[in-house]
């Protein structure tokens, strides 16, 4: 979604080039990756991460434009990246359903346009949308509508434009994700769950189709919050100690487990809401939710030791590690040059590299 938002401002190339990349946007960095075409198939080619200082962006906002300039345009310089898709912040976007009659209706935008304001909390004229069918009969449109407020995308657009970078596509950090770490062609239902530093992106996707998305502020940070407080050491010795330990069974670190176990409680039923809300509530038309298959979790502490099985044994449902080349290589004949606990914090901008290269 969110495709044709740029055409106004970039004219899109007419060509499809044999190099991808994508810039994954978060209040404390941006991660590039580049994707390369090559006789052997899809290969990883350069990534990376630059620092975003903090007030930079707040809850998705760019709130110092000059300062986002200048790190987008030595990006561009020092990687030589000329086009690129770009994550949208999804504190800032409303999902949602709508269903449209066929009777009298001559524009499906039109017709959106005319029920936003009974599914946003914003005027028709402050938001950009785009829209997705994922049904149709003789009578109506079933539409998945994405919206965004207008000023955050063009100030998204313009700091892009003033640093040199041509934007290819925007598009939800959850759809991108979905791509990474979702096998092509599969139309189970499962949630995804990209847990990072500062925040938490839980969605679900069915049928292909992206459905439900939210984020948490309870993040990696949150866990080293808590340890810092309780153990009384500094918030990078919190890190360190929450890396080393996690939820390991070392009966020596009982302090250590209580208070890591005290933060992702917390995550956990933030997960466990929307996995409920799902199962309990029904579709329009009373039809009930297909049932999720297993939850996938990615996202920098996701690596957190203990994690996926606590997640499991405690919502009682299967809990995978993401396998963000799914749809990239076949990992017995080809091996990115990126950790696997490296990847899963860059799923996000491998899906959006990714989608450059969708048939």
């Amino acid at each position: 979604m969110f495709r044709n938002l740029h055409k106004e401002f970039f004219p899109i190339p007419e060509f499809i080039s044999s190099h991808s990349f994508g810039l994954d946007i978060s209040e404390e960095s941006i991660k590039f990756t580049e994707l390369k075409i090559t006789r052997h198939g899809i290969r990883l080619g350069r990534y990376g991460e630059r620092e975003v200082p903090t007030g930079v962006i707040e809850s998705g906002k760019i709130k110092n434009l000059k300062k986002m300039e200048e790190i987008l345009t030595s990006l561009r310089k020092e990687e030589k990246i000329k086009s690129v898709r770009v994550s949208l912040p999804e504190e800032q976007v409303y999902l949602f359903k709508v269903k449209l009659e066929k009777e009298g209706l001559e524009d499906v935008r039109e017709g959106i346009e005319l029920s936003l304001e009974e599914h946003i909390p914003i005027s028709a004229q402050e938001a950009v949308f785009d829209y997705e069918i994922l049904n149709e009969d003789e009578k109506s449109l079933d539409i998945q509508v994405a919206v965004i407020p207008k000023d955050i995308i063009e100030n998204y657009l313009s700091v892009f434009k003033n640093s040199g970078i041509t934007v290819l596509f925007f598009e939800l950090e959850a759809q991108a994700l979905v791509r990474a770490v979702i096998k092509d062609g599969d139309l189970e239902t499962y949630m995804i769950v990209d847990f990072g530093k500062m925040r938490t992106g839980i969605s679900i996707i069915s049928q292909g189709v992206l459905l439900l998305t939210s984020t948490t502020d309870i993040g990696g940070s949150t866990l080293s919050k808590i340890l810092q407080d309780d153990l009384k050491i500094s918030f990078e010795e919190a890190e360190k100690t929450k890396q080393k330990y996690g939820l390991g069974n070392d009966f020596d670190k009982k302090e250590i487990f209580s208070s890591v176990l005290k933060g992702v409680s917390l995550l956990r039923d933030e997960i466990s809401k929307r996995f409920l809300f799902w199962h309990t509530n029904k579709e329009e038309g009373g039809k009930e939710h297909p049932p999720i298959k297993k939850i996938i979790i990615c996202g920098g502490d996701s690596n957190l030791i203990g994690f996926s099985e606590y997640l499991s044994s405690s919502i009682k449902t299967k809990v995978e590690i993401a396998n963000i080349w799914i749809n990239i290589s076949d990992t017995g004949k080809y091996i990115p040059e990126m950790s696997s606990e490296q990847s899963l914090s860059y799923a996000t901008a491998v899906g959006l590299a990714l989608g450059n290269f969708e048939k």
